[in-house]
Parts: structure tokens; sequence; C-alpha cells
């Protein structure tokens, strides 16, 4: 949608053609889609296209087309290129999140944990002990889920008195006696 005059209809020069339905390219992100609309508008920019036009064949408003018009007069076609997102670094760099990893893979219990169950906490202990930085639990958690790719798991609820040989001997030789009744 153009943040100006609010014309909607931005996908209507982009949308898959029936042949490229199966194909084995991965589609488009928005920024990509963004992207590649921005490099076709310099195409026809350098070839005299007037913004009109321009606004009609990438499909988005023509004030759109005159913003990147006047950003590729003052910085040629790298001035509409996609820049890098902006916003805080990241506290942890690869190498210290691949210590992290192989201090993980030990296993709680090597970080003198009682059981070797992961909590935030411990997770956030062992990487200030192998990192030195100081992660909050929402960290860890992006952390544990983005970067290193794992996933919430709960631990099954067993009595600790459990006796699976006893639960097969009543399963094959009492259940089938209730079972068959008086």
């Amino acid at each position: 949608m153009c943040w100006v005059c609010g014309w909607k209809d931005v996908r209507v020069a982009y949308r898959p053609s029936p042949s490229a339905a199966g194909s084995s390219l991965p589609p488009l992100s928005r920024p990509q889609l963004a992207e590649a609309r921005r490099v076709r508008a310099v195409e026809l920019f350098e070839d005299g296209v007037s913004n009109a036009e321009i606004a009609r064949a990438v499909g988005v408003c023509s004030e759109s087309v005159r913003r990147w018009r006047r950003a590729w007069e003052q910085g040629g076609a790298s001035g509409l290129r996609r820049r890098a997102a902006t916003g805080r670094p990241p506290k942890l760099d690869d190498t210290q999140v691949e210590r992290v990893r192989a201090a993980l893979g030990q296993g709680a219990q090597a970080h003198g944990f009682e059981a070797d169950l992961w909590t935030l906490e411990r997770v956030g202990t062992v990487v200030t002990r192998a990192t030195g930085v100081v992660l909050s639990r929402a960290s860890v958690w992006r952390l544990l889920t983005g970067r290193l790719g794992w996933s919430l798991q709960r631990p099954e609820r067993r009595a600790v008195e459990r006796d699976e040989s006893e639960i097969a001997r009543w399963i094959a030789h009492e259940w089938p006696r209730i079972k068959k009744g008086p």
C-alpha cells in the first residue's frame, strides 16, 4: 500500500504466471518483491519512461515512483537497493553462539545441575559462564528457538516408584481375570 495516497493493489504486476505455478523456485518474500519492483523501475528510468507509466507497469502509485526517481538521481541504482535491517545488534556473535551450543550439548548435569533438564534460567547461567554475557529470559528464549533451533519440550510426568515389570505382569495376568468378571 502506498503510504501517501493509500493505493492498495500493489501485487498486480507480480502475480505468478500459470506457467510459473509448477516452478521449483520459491516465491519471493515481501522485501524481495519490493526490491524487484524498484529494480524494474530503475530499468524503466534509464529507458526514459514516464513516472505514470512506470507506476502502472510495476503496480505502485506514482508518488512512490517519484520518491524512487529522486533516490535514483541522488544515489544511482544502489540507492534503491534493500538495506540490512536496522536495530540493536545481537549480544552474542556467531562464535559465542557456537560456544553456547557446545556447552549445552554437554548436558545440564555437566554444568553442575542436579537433573539433566534445561530451563531458561539454567541456559542463561551457562551462557554467562561460557561467554560472559548476561541475557534476559526473553533473550535466552530467542537464542534457543531462533539461533539454536531448539523447541520447548516438557518432561513426561512419571512416578519415581513406577515398576514397568510389575505393570506388564498386572496387564498380562490380573487384567484378563478382572475383565472376565465373576
